[in-house]
């Protein structure tokens, strides 16, 4: 038996990841297997690292600084949200990251990148890259437009949720059998084709890869969650969504919907913490 979380991005919508996450480490309910793409691998480190609150501070007490999200930013340094700022002056100076703390944690970690030549998921375990792990982080939370790609021993790397938006299959071909997922969007939610689509050839020519996957992105998304409905009526995962809907974007600044989302994913863990309990221990 082996117990793991399977973590979505969504820009930030995170925050719903982020208090699901806090009523986990409130319960000190630590699984097996970690995966996270994007604001999912963001939010899984903060977990893995034992941090209360983190996750929170990070993200809804720093969306009101300047450089957080900038249209300047965009226009200056093709980069909406200020990723010096995310990756080196929030976990070394701002908002400490505990980095003895997630370096001895035992589970594993996996974070989900895309290579922007070949289009294909590229994933990295903790364990083999644990000095590395911001750069990977960074690489996996590097959406086209709005960020630039992140070069990484030999390979240009972009948003891992390009590739693999919802990573349940990597996790089950890893071992996992108690797979506990957890999404940004409501239930039934399905993507549609991204008007930027049509726009990547010109601006990342150089990276066909990126380009094919960004194509096809929607539909991988709405197959991915397909999926895991079927599991999920089959009792071979459970899964934790926003019980309601919210109307918000993933550059979204408004710091009462952000909390209100926050405190939504901390909700829906408590309001399923008996099941979550007895799914991991059966």
């Amino acid at each position: 038996m082996k117990s793991g979380l399977i973590l979505e991005g969504g820009g930030m919508r995170g925050v719903y990841t982020g208090g699901v996450l806090e009523k986990f480490l409130e319960e000190e309910i630590f699984v097996d297997y970690i995966i996270g793409v994007s604001a999912g691998a963001c939010n899984a480190s903060s977990y893995v690292s034992r941090q209360t609150g983190r996750n929170h501070k990070v993200t809804i007490g720093s969306v009101h600084h300047p450089d957080y999200i900038s249209v300047k930013n965009l226009l200056l340094k093709r980069e909406l949200f200020g990723m010096n700022l995310i990756f080196d002056d929030i976990p070394n100076r701002l908002v400490p990251f505990d980095y003895d703390s997630f370096h001895n944690a035992t589970e594993e970690f996996v974070i989900g990148t895309t290579d922007c030549l070949t289009g294909e998921a590229v994933y990295f375990e903790k364990r083999q890259h644990a000095k590395d792990v911001l750069s990977l982080v960074r690489a996996s939370s590097s959406l086209p437009f709005m960020a630039k790609p992140v070069e990484f021993k030999g390979r240009l790397l972009m948003d891992g949720g390009v590739a693999d938006p919802i990573p349940i299959r990597k996790a089950l071909e890893d071992g996992v059998t108690k797979p506990i997922i957890v999404l940004t969007k409501e239930k039934g939610y399905r993507k549609k084709k991204n008007s930027f689509a049509k726009l990547m050839p010109a601006f990342y020519r150089q990276f066909p890869g990126i380009v094919k996957s960004m194509e096809n992105w929607y539909s991988r998304y709405n197959e991915m969650v397909e999926f895991i409905e079927e599991l999920e009526v089959e009792g071979k995962v459970l899964v934790i969504q926003p019980s309601r809907f919210f109307k918000m974007n993933g550059m979204e600044r408004d710091t009462e919907k952000l909390t209100e989302l926050y405190n939504q994913g901390y909700h829906d863990a408590e309001a399923k913490m008996l099941e979550i309990k007895k799914f991991i221990s059966l």
